[in-house]
Protein backbone atom coordinates (compact mmCIF):
# COMPACT_ATOMS: atom_id res chain seq x y z
CA UNK A 1 0.00 0.00 0.00
CA UNK A 2 1.54 3.38 -0.89
CA UNK A 3 1.99 5.92 1.94
CA UNK A 4 0.16 9.15 1.03
CA UNK A 5 1.33 12.25 1.98
CA UNK A 6 -0.92 14.70 3.71
CA UNK A 7 -2.77 17.30 2.10
CA UNK A 8 -1.20 20.88 2.54
CA UNK A 9 -4.15 22.88 3.93
CA UNK A 10 -5.03 25.57 2.09
CA UNK A 11 -3.94 28.51 3.99
CA UNK A 12 -0.12 27.10 2.95
CA UNK A 13 -1.03 25.91 -0.71
CA UNK A 14 -0.57 29.46 -2.56
CA UNK A 15 2.98 29.59 -0.95
CA UNK A 16 3.97 25.97 -0.92
CA UNK A 17 5.85 23.85 -3.40
CA UNK A 18 3.77 21.45 -5.52
CA UNK A 19 6.40 18.60 -4.84
CA UNK A 20 7.78 16.57 -2.09
CA UNK A 21 11.23 16.90 -1.87
CA UNK A 22 13.63 14.99 0.01
CA UNK A 23 16.43 16.89 1.94
CA UNK A 24 19.22 13.79 1.98
CA UNK A 25 18.63 14.18 -2.00
CA UNK A 26 18.55 18.05 -2.04
CA UNK A 27 21.71 17.92 0.07
CA UNK A 28 23.50 15.95 -2.10
CA UNK A 29 23.40 17.68 -5.21
CA UNK A 30 27.11 19.38 -6.30
CA UNK A 31 27.93 22.02 -8.35
CA UNK A 32 25.21 24.55 -7.02
CA UNK A 33 27.14 27.44 -6.48
CA UNK A 34 26.44 29.91 -3.64
CA UNK A 35 25.85 33.22 -3.48
CA UNK A 36 24.98 36.29 -0.80
CA UNK A 37 21.47 37.69 -0.99
CA UNK A 38 19.97 40.29 0.35
CA UNK A 39 18.31 38.97 3.56
CA UNK A 40 15.16 40.74 3.51
CA UNK A 41 14.41 39.44 -0.02
CA UNK A 42 13.38 36.00 1.96
CA UNK A 43 11.97 37.31 4.99
CA UNK A 44 8.45 37.16 4.20
CA UNK A 45 8.67 33.53 4.94
CA UNK A 46 8.32 35.24 8.95
CA UNK A 47 5.00 35.72 8.11
CA UNK A 48 3.99 32.28 6.61
CA UNK A 49 2.67 29.50 9.39
CA UNK A 50 5.25 26.90 8.48
CA UNK A 51 5.94 25.60 11.87
CA UNK A 52 3.68 23.19 14.02
CA UNK A 53 2.99 23.42 17.70
CA UNK A 54 0.65 21.19 19.92
CA UNK A 55 0.56 18.72 17.40
CA UNK A 56 -1.33 21.17 14.86
CA UNK A 57 0.14 21.51 11.50
CA UNK A 58 1.44 24.59 10.01
CA UNK A 59 -0.01 26.88 12.67
CA UNK A 60 3.27 28.64 13.65
CA UNK A 61 5.36 31.26 11.89
CA UNK A 62 8.86 31.92 12.83
CA UNK A 63 8.17 35.19 13.67
CA UNK A 64 6.17 34.01 16.75
CA UNK A 65 9.03 31.83 17.73
CA UNK A 66 10.83 35.31 17.58
CA UNK A 67 8.83 37.25 19.37
CA UNK A 68 7.94 34.67 21.83
CA UNK A 69 11.07 32.53 22.81
CA UNK A 70 9.86 31.16 26.24
CA UNK A 71 6.54 30.52 24.57
CA UNK A 72 7.64 28.21 21.77
CA UNK A 73 11.16 27.27 23.91
CA UNK A 74 11.69 23.58 21.72
CA UNK A 75 11.49 25.90 18.05
CA UNK A 76 13.49 28.65 19.22
CA UNK A 77 16.66 26.32 20.59
CA UNK A 78 16.60 24.77 17.39
CA UNK A 79 16.98 27.90 15.50
CA UNK A 80 19.91 29.49 17.73
CA UNK A 81 21.48 25.83 17.52
CA UNK A 82 20.98 25.99 13.56
CA UNK A 83 24.68 25.43 11.70
CA UNK A 84 24.81 28.40 9.91
CA UNK A 85 27.94 27.49 7.75
CA UNK A 86 25.50 25.74 5.44
CA UNK A 87 23.79 27.80 2.93
CA UNK A 88 19.56 28.09 2.65
CA UNK A 89 18.54 26.10 -0.27
CA UNK A 90 15.91 27.91 -2.26
CA UNK A 91 14.41 27.90 -5.50
CA UNK A 92 12.19 30.23 -7.45
CA UNK A 93 8.70 29.38 -7.22
CA UNK A 94 5.04 31.32 -7.97
CA UNK A 95 7.50 34.91 -8.73
CA UNK A 96 9.44 34.42 -5.48
CA UNK A 97 12.85 33.02 -3.72
CA UNK A 98 11.05 30.14 -1.42
CA UNK A 99 12.97 28.14 0.90
CA UNK A 100 13.72 24.11 0.73
CA UNK A 101 15.60 24.04 3.44
CA UNK A 102 17.27 26.58 5.43
CA UNK A 103 14.07 27.82 8.05
CA UNK A 104 15.43 28.03 10.94
CA UNK A 105 19.02 29.17 9.54
CA UNK A 106 17.17 32.18 8.44
CA UNK A 107 15.78 32.78 11.29
CA UNK A 108 19.41 32.93 13.03
CA UNK A 109 20.68 35.12 10.62
CA UNK A 110 17.77 37.74 11.38
CA UNK A 111 17.94 37.67 15.01
CA UNK A 112 22.20 37.96 14.86
CA UNK A 113 21.76 41.02 12.74
CA UNK A 114 23.05 39.78 9.44
CA UNK A 115 21.81 41.80 5.93
CA UNK A 116 23.32 39.28 3.84
CA UNK A 117 22.43 35.54 3.47
CA UNK A 118 24.38 32.61 1.47
CA UNK A 119 21.93 30.92 -0.50
CA UNK A 120 22.32 27.56 -3.22
CA UNK A 121 19.75 28.53 -5.89
CA UNK A 122 18.48 25.11 -6.80
CA UNK A 123 17.26 25.08 -10.69
CA UNK A 124 13.51 23.94 -11.15
CA UNK A 125 15.64 21.20 -13.89
CA UNK A 126 16.42 19.53 -10.57
CA UNK A 127 12.96 19.07 -9.31
CA UNK A 128 13.21 15.40 -10.45
CA UNK A 129 16.51 14.52 -8.64
CA UNK A 130 14.92 15.73 -5.18
CA UNK A 131 11.53 14.68 -5.35
CA UNK A 132 10.57 12.47 -2.69
CA UNK A 133 9.85 9.01 -4.35
CA UNK A 134 6.83 6.52 -3.76
CA UNK A 135 6.90 4.27 -0.95
CA UNK A 136 5.09 1.45 0.00
CA UNK A 137 4.04 -0.29 3.33
CA UNK A 138 3.91 -4.00 3.45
Amino acid sequence: MAIQPQPLPDHITPYAFDFRWDNSLLWQLDNIPTEKMDINDLVWHFDIPWLHTSGERFNLTPRDIMSKPSAYSEEYTRTMNADTNYPIDIMFNKNRWLILDGLHRLMKLVDQGETKVTVRKIPREMIPRITVKSTTSP
